[in-house]
Order: structure tokens, then C-alpha cells, then sequence
């Protein structure tokens, strides 16, 4: 399994404390240390069978002031993330050709 993790974030940390509590052995992805591509993020995305949208965090600051009330292409939006990772809703959990948000960490249930 994969978790993209920020230590800094206690929704993250705690999603990452949900899998070693269950025991399972976690690659952790520190993605705004290492970034992603576009190409990584899409194909990240699509296993949640989710929309870019739905990862972007709406409360950030930098959302409200430069993207709030925009419409942008799935496209566009992965871009966006990419070049802004801490607009990336985490942590996001992969097992195989599946993956969740894991907030709150009982989504994670979904993919084990």
C-alpha cells in the first residue's frame, strides 16, 4: 500500500496511524517533498473514481484568492494541484488499482 502523506497535516497522520494500526506495511509518498507529475496525479485520481475537483481543498487560502468560482477542465485542475500541492486533499490511499481520500480514515475500510 501507498499513503501521499504531509506530516504537518493531523487528517494525514491520522490516516497513516488507521493503516499501521491495522498492520498493513505502507509506502509513504511525502508528495510535496517529492511532487508529481500530471500524468502521476491523474492516474492517482482515476483509481478513486473521483473528479480532480473533489481533491482540491476549497479553504486554503490560495484557492479563494485564485481559483474560487473559476471553471476549469479535469485537466486544468490537475495542473493546478500539481503546481499547488498543498491545494491536494491527503492523504490519499492506494492499494493495487485502487485509492481513496482517507478522511476520515474509515475510507480506507474501502480499499484493504
Amino acid at each position: 500500500m501507498k499513503i501521499y502523506h504531509n506530516p504537518r497535516c493531523s487528517k494525514s497522520r491520522k490516516g497513516l496511524q488507521y493503516l499501521e494500526d491495522k498492520g498493513c506495511k505502507v509506502e509513504i509518498i511525502k508528495y510535496l517533498d517529492q511532487g508529481l507529475t500530471e500524468k502521476e496525479l491523474s492516474e492517482l485520481i482515476a483509481k478513486t473514481g473521483k473528479k480532480p475537483f473533489d481533491f482540491v481543498r476549497q479553504h486554503e487560502q490560495d484557492y479563494k484568492e485564485h481559483y474560487k468560482g473559476k471553471v476549469l477542465s479535469d485537466e486544468e485542475w490537475i495542473k493546478v494541484l500539481v503546481e499547488n500541492p498543498k491545494l491536494l486533499h491527503r492523504p490519499i490511499v492506494v492499494n493495487g488499482d485502487k485509492a481513496v481520500l482517507g478522511n476520515p480514515p474509515e475510507n480506507i475500510d474501502g480499499i484493504l
